[in-house]
């Protein structure tokens, strides 16, 4: 097993290589205001220094189970919210320290991946346990409280983010086409849902640069079912509004794990991501 951590300059096209690592299972960057990229590995977080200087360091957050790969940085990038195996919702310090839980219903598996600009609010998907198949779109306070549904179960949703402005929260969803992941938005009160890309591809988790000006998302091959791992996938990017004419940046191997997460830069020049190149 390699995992690789790089970050691509969407102004001179660069590659930057900052982690390789054959022993902690490393996914889902995010970045923060001080040039630090937090991850997830072996159900735990850690933080390394964006330009590579470094290697990562486990940040230690106390009162949490093992964590998964969807995580999100809430504004000021002092703390964090995070998603457990345990299926809810917790946030955290940046610096370490006790955690706390925010959701509480059992009978619903959350998976974070949105934030309000002004952090008062989370988008997620929620899974009635155990049906993958009713994977919708909700919100949820910060502090726990005010449940809302975006999206009625039966369309396969995942991927909720917000736009800088707040005024759409973009997702991928199977909505349009059952079993063909494609990226569409809709307004965070739940109306206006509207279909962005419209290819052959199967498209996943659109995450856009802090100035508004461009996205990224996961593309995968053609029939391809769910997010996978270990398989030849695109990293297409969109300026402005024009989703048709997405243009691939980066070609790797990868998939679960590459992007699941925003990782734009502050400044809006720069995304992470991790490939996970076949060894033999």
């Amino acid at each position: 097993m390699q995992c690789r951590i790089f970050t691509y300059d969407i102004v001179t096209g660069e590659r930057t290589h900052v982690h390789t690592s054959t022993s902690v299972h490393f996914e889902a960057p995010n970045w923060t205001a001080g040039d630090t990229l937090i991850v997830n590995g072996d159900g735990r977080l850690w933080a390394l220094p964006a330009d590579g200087s470094g290697g990562p360091r486990q940040i230690p957050i106390d009162g949490i189970p093992g964590l998964n790969n969807d995580h999100v940085l809430a504004p000021g990038h002092q703390r964090i919210f995070l998603s457990a195996d345990d299926g809810h919702l917790y946030e955290a310090a940046l610096s370490g320290g006790p955690a706390r839980k925010i959701t509480s219903d059992d009978a619903r598996r959350h998976f974070l991946h949105g934030v309000s600009p002004d952090g008062t609010t989370l988008a997620y998907v929620g899974v009635d346990r155990p049906d993958w198949s009713t994977a919708s779109l909700l919100t949820v306070g910060a502090d726990g409280g005010g449940t809302t549904r975006l999206t009625a179960i039966g369309g396969t949703d995942d991927g909720p983010e917000y736009t800088p402005d707040g005024a759409w929260i973009h997702f991928n969803t199977e909505r349009f086409s059952p079993g063909h992941a494609q990226i569409a938005r809709i307004r965070p009160d739940g109306t206006g849902v509207e279909q962005l890309t419209h290819d052959e591809r199967v498209n996943w988790f659109p995450h856009f640069a802090p100035d508004g000006r461009h996205a990224v998302y996961l593309s995968y091959p053609p029939g391809t079912q769910g997010h996978p791992a270990d398989l030849p996938v695109e990293l297409r990017l969109v300026e402005g509004d024009d989703w048709a004419a997405a243009r691939t940046v980066v070609a790797l191997q990868g998939g679960q794990g590459t992007i699941n997460v925003n990782s734009w830069s502050t400044d809006s020049r720069r995304f992470a991501y991790v490939d996970y190149p076949a060894t033999r």
